[in-house]
């Protein structure tokens, strides 16, 4: 055969190979998480149940949790499948749970989707007509409203900042703006709180780290995959609304002393001393900032987790 027609053939095939996978719907898991929250997963659960996608599955994980919660779910659930956990393993263990789930199943994706949030019937479908565009991409992302303001953006699309050793949320606090085309845009931090990932890349660079049980887990993910070669796009067509915290409120003494600690780990994991000093300084800077300020309003519990958060490990 001619080496001409035998290119032509070949490209022809490829063509056709790509053109059949994606006329497969790809099969979804979604992953919700349930630790003593029963009302939010109940609507968390309804929102997901009214997606119109034609693949996808429910997995709900129930983390220990101690008030009967899990049980009650499990009744009134009977056709979702449902993994009980004897004990707390955090955010990242928890949905690891699920995601190993997704995988054995062979699954194509897997939606992570905090259990406080409600997403809209086509969010799924958005997300992985994103996902599927091209065949390096790890993860699809959603646009992330505020819960009491739905027409104000809680995450809007974030990049991974070395100085904070943190995710950085765009457009948060601004308006929403629903006019015109949105087209799926690269980013280097997806938010966990709505996390649409390939099986393929888990299964080659692994779920959330289980010793960092909450915070930061997502950008520490999201670096991975970076590092592994995959694409990591936001959808803003995707859309799902947060119950978060109000803005202004102060984090709780468990999430200060989570996100610092995981936030020192993740940067000396990944970086080198050009970024490590910078982050540093400020880091230690700031918190002695916040110590001092707290310490002078009394607020001893805070005062405290900033303290364990800048010099303990990793882990609850």
């Amino acid at each position: 055969m001619d080496h001409g027609v035998a290119h032509l053939s070949q490209k022809c095939d490829a063509k056709l190979t790509h053109s059949l996978r994606r006329s497969q719907t790809p099969k979804v898991s979604v992953v919700v998480l349930n630790w003593c929250g029963e009302e939010e997963t109940r609507a968390c659960l309804y929102s997901v149940l009214q997606s119109e996608y034609p693949a996808f599955n429910v997995v709900l994980v129930d983390n220990g949790s101690p008030d009967g919660s899990g049980e009650r779910l499990q009744c009134d659930y009977p056709n979702l499948d449902f993994i009980q956990i004897e004990e707390n393993c955090g955010y990242t263990g928890g949905n690891n749970r699920g995601i190993q789930f997704a995988i054995d199943r062979g699954d194509d994706y897997v939606l992570v989707l905090n259990n406080d949030t409600e997403i809209d019937r086509l969010c799924i479908k958005f997300l992985v007509e994103a996902a599927t565009e091209r065949d390096d991409v790890g993860g699809v992302t959603s646009k992330i409203l505020y819960h009491h303001v739905p027409a104000r953006i809680w995450y809007g699309g974030g990049h991974f900042s070395p100085l904070h050793g943190l995710g950085i949320h765009w457009s948060e606090g601004e308006s929403d703006v629903r006019s015109g085309t949105h087209v799926p845009e690269e980013v280097s931090f997806m938010s966990g709180c709505c996390l649409l990932l390939s099986c393929r890349a888990m299964r080659e660079v692994g779920g959330f780290v289980d010793e960092l049980f909450a915070y930061v887990e997502d950008a520490e993910l999201c670096l991975r995959l970076s590092r592994s070669g995959y694409r990591m796009l936001y959808q803003p067509n995707a859309r799902v609304l947060h119950h978060s915290r109000p803005t202004g409120e102060p984090p709780t003494p468990f999430q200060i002393r989570q996100r610092d600690r995981n936030r020192r780990w993740v940067m000396r994991r990944y970086f080198g001393p050009r970024y490590l000093i910078p982050f540093f300084a400020r880091f230690y800077a700031s918190r002695l900032i916040l110590v001092v300020r707290y310490l002078a309003v009394g607020d001893w519990g805070r005062a405290r987790a900033i303290v364990q958060g800048s010099f303990g490990g990793i882990g609850p």
